[in-house]
């Protein structure tokens, strides 16, 4: 049986991505911490972690060990709340997994509705790449995985692809930047900085090819994997950037940069992926219901 302080400690570790760190908050050394980790990973007989210069990452089984880690504990303390006579109606866990390329924006517009079902819904949302996201979908440790792309051929996972909605997609910069471009919306991007999406959204792709057909030639400054991080730099005018044209409004507000421009050539598409053909959880039908006939059903977007 696993040794549950063990466990603990692993959760601990896992979450502040470094032992100094999870060693303050447990008021221990990191040197007790950091053999209780070893002697922990010694029993189970796999790695955990991996060092990734000062901080420590999981591996793949370490993924996986922290997702049933946290379950774990999120029942315990359910189960000791009832025994002291608090909450009688356990909330339902809705666990959902987002490819990190999905804007935090859409993601919560798609996810809300979920929020708002009669029964009580426990939301726990996972972001990773997707690769890895369907990975835990297929041993049913998540309920679906939100991505801006189907499920991709060949892999190994049963699962099927649900369209939730899809719009064109809009450049912005800051006000200094966007005084610095000369002409009109496309041309005003050729040789300006830009920011590109990372290899993993399907939006690079797409969205390469049709800088080439417009013989639109900018100097590429940064690479971004994840969608947030890229429009942190953009609200530093490190560069023109794309986002869905849906969030055009927030962007603008958020990040304190003007709208450039848009194209209706390139859709930004998001899917709900489930185990199930035929959606019978809940919480995943309220949400596809909800994109199917609200802002993000085909043509209702810009």
């Amino acid at each position: 049986m696993l040794n549950l302080k063990h466990l603990h400690y692993f959760l601990a570790v896992a979450k502040a991505g470094a032992v100094n760190r999870a060693a303050e908050k447990l008021h221990l050394t990191p040197q007790t911490l950091s053999g209780q980790l070893t002697q922990f990973e010694e029993r189970i007989g796999v790695s955990l972690f991996r060092r990734s210069g000062r901080r420590l990452e999981l591996t793949e089984t370490g993924r996986l060990a922290l997702s049933y880690a946290e379950e774990l504990f999120q029942v315990s303390a359910e189960l000791e709340e009832v025994l002291r006579g608090g909450k009688e109606e356990r909330a339902f866990p809705f666990r959902v997994g987002i490819s990190d390329v999905v804007p935090k924006s859409i993601a919560y517009q798609l996810l809300a509705p979920a929020l708002s079902l009669p029964e009580s819904v426990h939301l726990v949302c996972r972001e990773d790449r997707l690769d890895r996201l369907l990975a835990e979908l297929a041993i049913h440790r998540l309920d679906m995985v939100l991505a801006d792309r189907p499920m991709p051929p060949g892999m190994n996972v049963k699962g099927y692809s649900h369209p939730l909605g899809e719009c064109s997609v809009s450049f912005f910069a800051t006000p200094d930047l966007a005084a610095r471009l000369s002409g009109d919306f496309p041309h005003r991007l050729d040789g300006a900085p830009l920011l590109l999406p990372g290899e993993d959204s399907a939006l690079r792709a797409p969205l390469t090819r049709w800088l080439e057909r417009g013989n639109l030639r900018p100097r590429i400054v940064g690479e971004f994997d994840d969608s947030a991080l890229m429009k942190a730099f953009g609200k530093a005018g490190a560069g023109v950037f794309p986002a869905p044209t849906a969030t055009r409004q927030e962007v603008e507000n958020q990040y304190g940069v003007v709208w450039l421009g848009e194209t209706k050539e390139i859709r930004e598409r998001f899917f709900a992926i489930s185990v199930e053909r035929r959606i019978v959880h809940p919480a995943v039908r309220a949400v596809s219901e909800a994109a199917q006939g609200g802002p993000f059903a085909a043509g209702k977007m810009t």
